[in-house]
Order: structure tokens, then C-alpha cells, then sequence
């Protein structure tokens, strides 16, 4: 069962089978869901700290300020400290005058920080049963294609009611070169592997279709990040 806790209120789906279909949309058979994986609450805090653990890596960090020690103008004082009867005052680069420098401003840096792995599984797992939840997980046998043809996705996709964004995720052993080349220019669309897909590739893309080795690989992975408080609470609501 999947549970999704939205305001206090609730909701339980039952997710044991996935049907299994080619690009023409025919059901060819049936995948199996672990419980222990999928199981789960969708963890909806999880998914925003991995969002935001990912786009802060994204930031370029490049933003930079002068200090009054790089900002232009001679470093003479202007006039003597006493006797004047003006305010003294040191350098005309000081941060109190106009075009002086800036004070605490921002300097070039990196935004990204430590994401523990296991927290990063824990989105995914609750991303992909987000995406079963609603209905928008698909799964196909293979995406193996004759030709590098363009239309030939943009058909089958339409077959699939993929929707107006897709993320396709194939496994790394099965990529092959005509899905690359065939898939590459389809607005909206974004391939990537089992290995390096992120909870951010399927919150964006309104739907999700994995190859079945894609699924399974990635399943496996999953199950090694599994605590075993989730395994005892999936063999409890199996029994």
C-alpha cells in the first residue's frame, strides 16, 4: 500500500502489479511492485529538500562585489582629520560614499552541499510511488526502435498518452544509440538513465516511462536503502 498524508487526511492505494506494454501501447505483461519499497508514505518534506538540495548545486555562484580595496579612486585622504569642520574621512573608496565599495557583499562560491544517500533513495522511492499514485508511471518492455526516427517516439509517446512533458529513463546496459538520437529532439521530453535519474527529473516531467530493466534496476537499488521499520510495516499489511 501507498499512503500520501496531505493535510491530515489519508489515502491508501494498493500498488502490487504494473502492466508491462511495447510503444504501440498493447499490454505484454506484468511488473511486479516490491512492498517493501513502495510500501511507504510518500514523504512529501523528503522530496522538497532533495528539490532543493539539487537546484542549489545548479547555482553558477558567481555573483561578486568589490571591496573598497578594488574599487577604483585614489587611496589619499582628502582632507585633514581635524579643523575642517567636515565629517573625516579617510579614502573617497570608503563604503559611505558613492561608487565606494561594497560592504559583506556576495563573492564567487559553490552552493552545493552533502546530501546523505540514504535520504536521496528515500525521495526517489517516494517520487516514483508519487508518480504510480497518480497515474503517471508507465512501463514499457523495451525501447528498442529500427531506425533513429523522431516521429517514431513522438507516435509511440502519443500512443502511451504520455502526456505534454515525458521523462524517459532506460538502463544504462540497454541504451542504445537509435533511442538517443531518436529522442533527443522531442520538446518536452528528457532521457536519462536508471542510474542517475533524481527525484527532481520525475517531480518536473508530468509523466514517467521506464524500460523494464530500467524499473527493475532501479528497484534493486532501492531495496538495499529500505530500513527495516518499513520492511516490518510491508509484512505486517501483506499478513
Amino acid at each position: 500500500m501507498a499512503r500520501r498524508t496531505d493535510g491530515g487526511h489519508e489515502e491508501r492505494r494498493a500498488m502490487a502489479k504494473v502492466n508491462v506494454v511495447n510503444l504501440a501501447g498493447e499490454t505484454v505483461g506484468e511488473f511486479e511492485l516490491l512492498d517493501e519499497v513502495f510500501s511507504g508514505e510518500i514523504n512529501d518534506t523528503l522530496l522538497w529538500e532533495s528539490v532543493k538540495h539539487y537546484r542549489a548545486a545548479l547555482r553558477q555562484g558567481t555573483a561578486s562585489t568589490k571591496t573598497r580595496g578594488l574599487v577604483s579612486g585614489a587611496g589619499r585622504k582628502l582632507w585633514k582629520q581635524k579643523g575642517t569642520g567636515r565629517a573625516r574621512i579617510a579614502s573617497i573608496r570608503s563604503p559611505l560614499w558613492r561608487s565606494g565599495g561594497t560592504v559583506h557583499g556576495p563573492k564567487p562560491r559553490s552552493y552545493e552541499y552533502a546530501f546523505p544517500q540514504k535520504k536521496l533513495m528515500g525521495a526517489l522511492r517516494s517520487a516514483i510511488a508519487a508518480k504510480i499514485a497518480d497515474g503517471k508511471f508507465t512501463v514499457v518492455d523495451s525501447f528498442n526502435a529500427a531506425e533513429p526516427k523522431t516521429k517514431f517516439f513522438r507516435t509511440a509517446l502519443n500512443k502511451l498518452d504520455a502526456g505534454k512533458t515525458t521523462l524517459l529513463v532506460e538502463s544504462s546496459q540497454q541504451l542504445g544509440e537509435n533511442l538517443y538520437l531518436g529522442s533527443r529532439n522531442l520538446s518536452g521530453v528528457e532521457l536519462v538513465l536508471s542510474s542517475e535519474v533524481h527525484p527532481y527529473d520525475l517531480l518536473r516531467y508530468e509523466h514517467a516511462i521506464f524500460s523494464k530493466d530500467a524499473i527493475e534496476a532501479l528497484q534493486e537499488t532501492l531495496k538495499k536503502f529500505v530500513s527495516k521499520r518499513s520492511k516490518h510495516a510491508a509484512e505486517k499489511e501483506v499478513a
